[in-house]
This record gives C-alpha cells, sequence and structure tokens, in this order.
C-alpha cells in the first residue's frame, strides 16, 4: 500500500481494542482475520497481541495480507525456518534470531516476508506487546515508542513468541525474556486493553469456544522445574498459568454475552502451536478463511 494513501490509514475504531491471543502455528487459522480486517479497510487505534498473536499484530500494522499469510504458512517452507536438526544445533525448533531480525531486516521486495517499515511507523495505530523477564518474573510490554527501527520491531516480536524450551530466551539490552504468554495477562492481553480505558473489545482467539486449559501432571511439573532451575519463575508461571488463563475465558465469554466483546473462535483447531506440515497450515488456513468471510459482518454490525 503506498504510503501517501493517508486516507486508508484512518483509525474508524478509537474506542476499541483490537486484541489477538498467541498460539504458535494455531495462528494459521486466524491469520486470514487480519486478511479480513485489511480488505474491509477496518482500523483499529490501539492493537494489543502477545506470544504468535504479536506477529499478527505488527502485520495488522504494515498492512500486508500476503505477509499475514506467509508467517504461519509459506514461512515453514523456508530452508532455515527451523525444526529438530536447528533446536539441536542450539538455534530453536523456530530459529527466532532469523525469523524475526534477520528476515524483518533483509527480505527483498518480491520475498511474502518483506518488512515495510515505512508504512508500519506512518501508521497512527499504536501497538501494545508483552514479554516475561526470566530473571525477575517481571512482565515487561513494548510500544511503537520502542520501536525505533525494523530490527526492533523483529526483536520485540521475538521476545514475546520465545516459547520456553523450544526456542533461546531474547536478550534485549541487559535484561533477558520469554514468552509473554506466562505474563501477567496470560496470553490474552484484555487486562492490559482495560488498563489503557478501553470498555470495548474485538478479541480474536485461536482456541475453540469453550476450551480450558488442564493442569500440568506432576512429572511434567518435575521436568518444568529441573529444565528451568536456574528460572524458576519460568517454570512456576508456566505450571500456574492454567488457572488464570481459564478464569480469563470465562471473563471473556461475559464480556461477549453482555455486548462488550465481539470474539472469534475457532470452529475447530486441527494444529498445534508447533505444527510446521505445510500442508496442513494451508488447510488451516483455508478453513479460517472460510471462516472469517462469514463472520466479517457481523463483527461490522457489532462495530456500528
Amino acid at each position: 500500500m503506498p504510503i501517501a494513501d493517508q486516507a486508508s490509514l484512518a483509525i474508524n475504531q478509537p474506542d476499541v481494542a483490537l486484541i489477538f491471543e498467541g498460539g504458535g502455528m494455531r495462528n494459521s487459522y486466524t491469520a486470514p482475520m487480519v486478511v479480513e480486517l485489511l480488505a474491509r479497510n477496518i482500523n483499529f487505534g490501539h492493537v494489543y497481541g502477545i506470544s504468535a498473536g504479536s506477529s499478527h499484530t505488527v502485520n495488522y500494522l504494515v498492512r500486508d495480507a500476503v505477509r499475514a499469510r506467509a508467517s504461519f504458512v509459506e514461512l515453514v517452507q523456508y530452508p532455515r525456518f527451523g525444526g529438530w536438526k536447528s533446536f539441536l544445533a542450539g538455534h530453536g525448533y523456530f530459529n527466532g534470531p532469523y525469523l524475526y531480525e534477520e528476515l524483518i531486516e533483509t527480505a527483498p521486495a518480491d520475498d511474502p516476508m518483506r518488512f515495510d517499515w515505512d508504512t508500519f511507523h506512518a501508521n497512527p495505530a499504536d501497538v501494545h506487546i508483552e514479554a516475561l523477564d526470566w530473571d525477575t518474573g517481571e512482565t515487561v510490554a513494548f510500544t511503537k515508542a520502542d520501536m525505533r527501527e525494523a530490527r526492533d520491531v523483529g526483536l520485540m516480536v521475538r521476545a514475546s513468541s520465545t516459547m520456553p524450551i523450544f526456542m533461546p530466551p531474547t536478550t534485549i539490552g541487559s535484561r533477558t525474556y520469554v514468552d509473554g504468554g506466562m505474563g501477567a495477562s496470560w496470553g490474552i492481553l484484555l487486562n492490559a486493553a482495560r488498563a489503557d480505558g478501553f470498555e470495548r473489545f474485538c478479541i480474536i482467539r485461536t482456541q475453540p469456544r469453550g476450551y480450558r486449559k488442564k493442569p500440568m501432571g506432576s512429572l511434567e511439573q518435575r521436568l518444568f522445574r529441573a529444565a528451568f532451575r536456574k528460572h524458576p519463575v519460568v517454570a512456576e508461571r508456566t505450571i500456574a498459568r492454567w488457572q488464570p488463563y481459564n478464569e480469563l475465558c470465562d471473563e471473556i465469554e461475559h464480556l461477549e454475552k453482555t455486548g462488550a466483546a465481539w470474539v472469534f473462535y475457532p470452529d475447530a483447531m486441527e494444529v498445534t502451536n508447533k505444527t510446521t506440515d505445510y500442508d496442513a497450515l494451508v488447510r488451516s488456513y483455508e478453513a479460517g478463511q472460510a471462516q472469517a468471510r462469514r463472520d466479517i459482518e457481523s463483527l461490522e454490525a457489532w462495530l456500528g
């Protein structure tokens, strides 16, 4: 989109917070909602995303439908994407430095993962993404004010998206971060949006309606505590996450019933957060696309 076309960047939903849930490669299903929002020129003034949802957030601000799909579909075909060989080499099951910083800085104009910094910077909407400091347990928020160049965007999205065990932690300055889903917002940035004064919420979920997490088993808890014995806050937040996450799901359902929230729930979820099979991700995207095209008019009616 030409930067000069400022009319298309006008904020027409200033009182509604757009919130993207994380979920790794489950976001292949919700990427079409990014595409539909762009196609309908529905522009929110403040966009919240955590973990993989932070990729949706920046793709929405950069107004790039091709990148929105590629981030969770075509990207798995890139030779340096990741996998077990990458994991054993110490780069992570998802090769974070390559996927986030290197591609965002160096992808050529004809690459689906190119990043248009000028469009991102010109967009009047703000972003809010979060990561967890693995030493202190503090939840740290990043906004556009922290993103002075394209590399900052990639680095902060990687910090929010860094899956414990499956990706090495992300260091920014003197602090080291892991996935924001273990932070104070527990994977859905509803409370962060409320703290900014919002009372209406468009929430894009990556789990079907009614989904609730189950507590970790005792063996899994012991393994997590052993893996993060030097950074126990990561283990404890991961182990404890199921309960506040489920309470948040209850609250979102209540907000939906009162009309304060419009929520996109996948009809079904056939991939996991770590799915890397291209054909499975294409099927996930296409299913999400059909649902997004079906549900977008309901959103438009709710927005008024």
